[in-house]
């Protein structure tokens, strides 16, 4: 792994789960981890529970936008953690993937997203943990 390991969320509409893995790991691990977020079918903007419920948690993802999944980024990165997308993100050798299984913040309330956010808050903390051991 090089110098800084660098990490790919992704999800169907690069609008919640992803945006908000990508904004705790840039939070929680500053400029040690490059951190990237992609959807397979972007929507036009984040989620705005998902934004809400991320500043209550102090951190600002209001000028964040979805972003495309492309092949390149899937191969700049050496985790790929998919949430929700399938099969739709391509395979590279020497890469490790994992899929978590998180509720869909989509077209739900502030209310319903915060166990969603703090759920994700933990596993970020576990993929830090086992960065850092490496």
């Amino acid at each position: 792994m090089p110098d800084k390991p660098s990490v790919l969320f992704v999800c169907v509409h690069n609008a919640g789960r992803s945006q908000m893995a990508a904004a705790w790991l840039t939070h929680l691990a500053g400029d040690r981890i490059e951190v990237r977020s992609a959807g397979s079918a972007p929507a036009d903007e984040v989620n705005p529970a998902a934004v809400e419920a991320m500043r209550e948690a102090g951190i600002d993802m209001s000028a964040e936008v979805p972003k495309v999944l492309t092949v390149e980024a899937v191969r700049a990165s050496d985790y790929v953690i998919t949430m929700g997308c399938g099969d739709t993100c391509p395979v590279f050798p020497g890469k490790k993937y994992l899929d978590w299984k998180l509720e869909d913040p989509a077209g739900q309330g502030v209310e319903a997203v915060r166990p969603i956010r703090d759920e994700i808050r933990a596993r970020i903390e576990s993929l830090i943990a086992e960065i850092d051991a490496l």
